[in-house]
């Protein structure tokens, strides 16, 4: 049997993350340090501070979850895992964890990013929702009439476990899809507060500015394979990964199909490294093999 490290996504910050860390652990300080110097700004102070608001900006939140996440998989000194996987930005922490990306380049990477996924859509007009209780195949039914009848992007962006999926696009086209899936017997449509379609094909533009910095950077092999929301299989392949990361801009996190993989390679022991435990939870509701804690 085998281990797996998992790092999350946007939506796992909180005010104050990795401050004890920041405060007693010289790892961890010096990633918050490279952080703020790569940036030339002192995100750390929004991070241990907020206010949150700012916190949650796209632009911040990608670097803060990153930086915290590395501070506490290098605090905490691990021993190597047999596989790793990242929801979404959390692609971009596992592969900074298993030596394929440099710190400092991780960092100008998401902050690039989420730059850019904030400047492709213009505020107020893109919406991510949260329905609860549709399977994956009613509820792609429904971001497909909801976007024949509005013309406008509905996709699939998140499928985190079952009955719990998250669909991202065009604000008119998501709130016909919560009204349809809650016709459609969904137990729950919620949207998320996000003004950022992520994983939906509003962020096409996206995909050739971080083409543009990926080409840019050393990629090397990492030192274990790293699940990909892409294809929910093991990448090692330079080629493979950026193809990867350029892929998830405009196509959904597919967390659900991927845990099953992991039970099919003999995964059983599942540790969430970063804030919030978002991941073992949908872990657990997925799958009753693997063993997903702290």
């Amino acid at each position: 049997m085998s281990s797996i490290y998992v790092f999350p996504g946007q939506g796992a910050q909180t005010v104050g993350m990795g401050k004890d860390l920041y405060d007693t652990n010289t790892a961890a300080r010096a990633v918050f340090d490279e952080m703020d110097a790569v940036l030339g700004e002192k995100l750390s102070d929004i991070i241990f501070n907020g206010p949150i608001e700012t916190l949650t900006l796209t632009a911040n939140v990608q670097p803060a979850i990153l930086a915290t996440s590395i501070a506490m998989f290098r605090a905490n000194n691990y021993p190597k895992p047999d596989y790793v996987a990242g929801h979404s930005l959390g692609e971009y922490t596992a592969l900074c964890a298993v030596g394929a990306l440099s710190l400092s380049d991780a960092i100008k990477l998401v902050r690039l990013r989420g730059e850019s996924m904030q400047n492709a859509v213009p505020a107020g007009q893109g919406a991510m929702a949260v329905i609860l209780g549709l399977e994956y195949n009613e509820l792609k039914k429904v971001c497909e009439k909801a976007e024949s009848e509005t013309g406008a992007v509905c996709d699939i962006a998140n499928d985190n476990c079952p009955g719990q999926i998250v669909i991202s696009g065009a604000n008119s086209a998501i709130e016909r899809a919560m009204e349809l899936a809650k016709e459609n017997g969904a137990k729950r449509a919620m949207k998320l507060a996000l003004s950022v379609p992520p994983h939906s094909r509003l962020m096409a533009p996206v995909v050739n500015i971080m083409k543009n910095a990926l080409d840019e950077i050393e990629i090397k092999t990492p030192l274990v394979p790293i699940i990909s929301n892409k294809t929910c299989q093991p990448m090692t392949d330079v080629n493979e990964i950026k193809e990867a990361l350029l892929y998830q801009i405009t196509h959904g996190v597919r967390w659900r199909e991927s845990v099953l993989e992991m039970e099919k390679l003999g995964i059983d022991d599942m540790t969430e490294i970063g804030p919030g435990e978002a991941l073992i939870g949908m872990t657990k509701r997925t799958s009753d093999k693997i063993n997903a804690h702290k």
